[in-house]
């Protein structure tokens, strides 16, 4: 087994024609946000990559083998969710909206200008067909945004979980609220539970 403990973030630096020459390798997010595992490249060689406490792989890194050769690494296709606004009824705002309440909830996102992608769960898939989302499971490379969940930065990382969860706390439970007064059978339903009780105006 090839033992490699070093990474070249996007191959900086390196020589095109050293990367056309080099050996690949697919890994879906699983995996690329371990320090230590098994893979095998292209050429089918087996490594075992043993990077710092804490790193994260994107596609596009270049992992180095202690003989001194290159693996490139490529993001695999994997089941995805995406969530795309509703042309007809919605707008972009709705993926930022989206956004604002998948951060909340500490959900590893991907974002990008016309869509956004995260792993699939039929919970936040409900959610998200509740604010007039549309959502469809699709087979793609998964690069999530650095943040919350490390491996961009470690003061970045400890900055934003000190943070979210002040706004955890804060949301959560009126993300629920929004949703009712976003969608047109949501203010009827708050209405419905006005009425059971002297307790109507706490709700």
């Amino acid at each position: 087994m090839l033992s490699i403990n070093k990474l070249i973030p996007q191959g900086r630096g390196l020589a095109k024609v050293l990367l056309k020459r080099a050996s690949s390798v697919e890994l879906d997010w699983d995996v690329r946000q371990k320090s230590r595992f098994d893979a095998t490249d292209s050429t089918g060689r087996a490594l075992g990559v043993f990077l710092p406490r804490g790193s994260v792989v994107r596609g596009g890194d270049v992992l180095v083998a202690e003989d001194g050769s290159l693996i490139v690494v490529k993001a695999a296709a994997q089941p995805v969710m995406v969530v795309r606004h509703c042309t007809e009824h919605g707008s972009a705002f709705d993926l930022m909206r989206a956004a604002y309440h998948l951060g909340n909830r500490h959900v590893q996102l991907e974002l990008q200008s016309e869509r956004l992608l995260l792993e699939r769960d039929h919970v936040l898939a409900d959610m998200l067909r509740h604010m007039h989302l549309l959502v469809s499971d699709e087979e793609l490379p998964f690069e999530p945004e650095a943040g919350a969940y490390a491996g961009g930065g470690h003061s970045h990382a400890a900055h934003d979980h000190g943070h979210d969860h002040a706004h955890e706390h804060k949301h959560d439970h009126g993300s629920d609220h929004d949703h009712a007064h976003d969608h047109g059978h949501g203010p009827a339903h708050d209405h419905d539970h006005g009425h059971h009780g002297p307790d109507g105006h706490q709700h």
